[in-house]
């Protein structure tokens, strides 16, 4: 098949987080066709390795969930799952990998290295990657190099692109609670104004992240701010969600420890509780300067673009990257839609077969 029918077919059925019953048995069905034995590691993942007799392994990635948006295409193979689309592009991924693995069970004696093939769930919510990681299965296999790509609007379409070092950023999801003392206006005195001591600390904390130095960028910013219950009563409590996006270890543990600061200062100078909540998120996605060079060497005029500088999205590659070299590559697929819009659309026929071709070079790569 191709990988544009491998796209549609998987369009269509787009499913959650690790619940993906109907997309692991298509690929499931799709890896036997081929002859690769498939195994699942963790729930909801698809995995085969391609034994060439290698004294290494090459691992590439795909993630196969999708997310709770109704679409909005008007495709003809467009969702059959009400409320659920693949609207990050995760049928493209997953698609391109599959014919990878058709290239490259076909080809088993040209291969410079084994291959293992990864199809995980629940990037877009808990971390399959984290998961599948834990299992050993990168060391079992002897994987030296991981690669993964991902469709990006904007860039250039058919075009791969990448840089070293970050590429996408680490995600903190940030959960700020402040408790006061709620008293009818009229005895405003008498209370402890939890949306006062909201606002200031909504202040304090941009002021923070604005005024850090760095090569990176760094983004603070608060989405939802939730206070009170009526307009003639002192709020109680007010909770503020927002995220955190960071590259370094280092900045993100300093951001930590200021927000901390930020809640107690408030906290002495209003009177209310405060809890600063940030939960462990993703590490930042960050390309091995040493492996980006032997592949950009290695394929030459083919090598992918430089990205002028990196996005401030996150992904979960970072979890491999963690314990073997690897690169995240960008396949631009021109002025479409953004991803995670109801609208989000692009050529196929025109994106999906050059990205095949680059990840097949990178297959054959000494």
């Amino acid at each position: 098949m191709s990988v544009v029918a491998y796209r549609r077919a998987l369009h269509r059925i787009p499913e959650l987080d690790d619940r993906l019953p109907e997309t692991c048995a298509y690929v499931h069905s799709a890896l036997a066709s081929f002859e690769l034995e498939a195994f699942s590691p963790i729930p909801s993942s698809v995995c085969a390795y391609l034994d060439a007799g290698k004294p290494e392994t090459v691992a590439f990635r795909a993630d196969m969930d999708a997310l709770p948006i109704e679409e909005a295409t008007g495709l003809a193979f467009a969702s059959g799952n009400a409320g659920v689309m693949h609207a990050c592009g995760h049928d493209a991924n997953t698609a391109m990998v599959l014919a990878l693995a058709e290239y490259a069970a076909a080809r088993r004696e040209e291969l410079p290295r084994n291959v293992l093939f990864l199809f995980q769930p629940s990037e877009e919510t808990t971390g399959g990657a984290q998961r599948l990681c834990e299992t050993g299965i990168l060391g079992k296999y002897r994987a030296a190099r991981v690669f993964a790509m991902h469709l990006w609007p904007k860039l250039e379409q058919g075009e791969v692109y990448c840089r070293p070092g970050p590429i996408m950023a680490r995600s903190n999801e940030v959960t700020v609670t402040l408790t006061g003392k709620s008293v009818h206006i009229g005895k405003a005195p008498e209370g402890i104004d939890a949306l006062a001591a909201g606002a200031e600390y909504l202040l304090r904390a941009y002021a923070m992240a604005e005024a850090l130095p760095g090569e990176e960028p760094v983004v603070l910013r608060f989405g939802k701010m939730a206070s009170g219950s009526v307009r003639n009563a002192i709020s109680g409590k007010t909770v503020l969600e927002g995220s955190l996006r960071t590259f370094r270890d280092g900045t993100q543990d300093l951001c930590r420890q200021r927000l901390e600061e930020i809640g107690r200062e408030i906290a002495l100078e209003t009177g209310c509780g405060a809890e600063v909540f940030l939960n462990e998120g993703y590490p930042a996605v960050w390309n091995h300067e040493g492996l980006y060079e032997t592949v950009r060497a290695g394929l030459g005029e083919h090598a992918p673009r430089l990205l002028a500088a990196p996005t401030l999205t996150a992904e979960d590659f970072s979890f491999y990257q963690r314990r073997v070299p690897g690169l995240f590559f960008l396949l631009g697929t021109g002025d479409t839609p953004e991803l995670h819009s109801p609208e989000f659309c692009f050529d196929d026929e025109a994106v999906l077969p050059a990205g095949v071709e680059f990840l097949k070079r990178l297959l054959l790569l000494a």
